[in-house]
């Protein structure tokens, strides 16, 4: 006798991408395909100096059971590590969550009924499309270009849809790359209150910008002073993850007090807190004061792979390929042009790429309607600049 599913799981399929690391088992291969940082770039040194003050000063509190709202040293680090930002948040203002993905999981068990409006970015991080629509939302998508987010289009869509709410990556979106424009954020902000309409902005990203002297525009959240009445309609999800370590699991959530009220009710029936010897580990490591100087690491590491990616790209796909040089982030987002009677077919080329050692993937998965199959992303992150080189050298022999 079949095991009866709950109904809600059949507006959902396994991830691609996870299907895809199925086969990345073969020897010698060289994946363009994770979204993870890498490794080498952990500063464990720093991180085990943590874990070691936290067991040292205040071994019960990073051991025992915590508030479901968040370790309080950690929520304190957190909102000096925010305000260092521009972003002004009391302690008891944001909830730490494990990772920033269950606090997109939060905001659906909290707002999304079935059949709810939810208004996304056409790509979109798949994860989340996966998770809107286990809580029964209805997906539309809102055009990106280089510059973020259309926001001509979004209003319209908004007027016409009445969203439960609008979700963006604003800064480097996985797996766009884009980086919003100062103009569209503050445009954002506008329609929101106009709208009254709450936008959640998820921001993992955006510490990872290559140029020192060119940082992105503030975040949304950031802004949301300069537009009266605005931050009452802002959610901002941000992450350890990308730059410090995803093992800690450490996101957080700054939203209305309402809404954070509900996402602590939600989480407490999850995981009754995220684990306090994390949190501990890294409330000590933001305390230490090592934290600027991991992010100018990264930045310097992951900012020549992208410009060795991009070099790469240009001399062996040629036109054949099209895309926006990121700025920051981990991703490359392109589109296959089709030109000379080469491959047009992101998913064919997949196929082919992995016959000749090499794994992107393709883009069609992060769309929520009206994939563009010609589109795939390449993360950089994972790979050095010789091994960039070769897998790009693989990829233009697959096309």
């Amino acid at each position: 006798m079949p095991i009866p599913f709950a109904k809600r799981l059949d507006n959902v399929e396994t991830s691609a991408i996870r299907e895809l690391f199925k086969l990345l088992g073969k020897p010698g291969i060289i994946s363009f395909a994770g979204g993870f940082p890498d490794s080498a770039m952990f500063d464990v040194e720093g991180l085990k100096e943590a874990a070691n003050k936290a067991l040292t000063e205040e071994p019960g509190g990073a051991l025992q059971y915590g508030a479901t709202e968040g370790y309080n040293p950690l929520r304190e680090q957190l909102a000096a590590f925010m305000g260092t930002k521009g972003v002004s948040v009391n302690p008891d203002g944001l909830i730490v969550t494990t990772g920033s993905q269950q606090a997109l999981d939060l905001l659906g068990k909290t707002l999304i009924d079935p059949g709810d409006k939810v208004i996304v970015e056409g790509p979109t991080f798949l994860a989340t499309i996966q998770c809107f629509r286990l809580y029964g939302a209805q997906l539309i998508s809102a055009p990106v270009d280089a510059n973020g987010v259309d926001t001509d289009a979004l209003e319209k869509l908004i007027a016409e849809h009445k969203p439960k709410f609008v979700y963006l990556i604003p800064t480097f979106g996985n797996p766009s790359g884009a980086m919003l424009s100062l103009a569209r954020r503050k445009r954002v902000l506008e329609l929101a209150v106009k709208h009254q309409t709450l936008v959640v902005e998820d921001d993992p990203y955006g510490d990872l910008y290559f140029n020192a002297d060119a940082p992105p525009p503030p975040s949304i959240l950031s802004l949301s002073k300069d537009v009266p009445g605005s931050r009452d309609w802002i959610a901002h999800c941000g992450s350890l993850s990308k730059v410090l370590s995803p093992g800690l699991r450490v996101g957080w959530m700054i939203a209305p007090p309402e809404l954070l009220a509900k996402a602590t009710m939600c989480k407490q029936f999850s995981d009754a807190h995220t684990s306090t010897y994390a949190q501990a580990t890294a409330a000590q490591y933001l305390k230490a004061g090592r934290m600027p100087a991991t992010l100018a690491n990264v930045r310097k590491v992951y900012g020549e792979r992208a410009r060795v990616m991009g070099e790469s790209l240009k001399r062996e796909l040629g036109e054949a390929i099209e895309f926006t040089q990121p700025q920051g982030g981990l991703f490359f987002w392109a589109r296959l042009t089709g030109a000379d009677g080469k491959l047009k077919d992101a998913a064919e080329l997949a196929r082919r790429a992995i016959e000749q050692g090499v794994a992107f993937v393709p883009g069609a998965p992060f769309y929520a309607s009206n994939p563009d199959t010609s589109t795939l992303r390449l993360s950089f992150a994972t790979a050095d600049v010789g091994k960039i080189e070769e897998g790009v050298g693989r990829l233009g022999k697959a096309i």
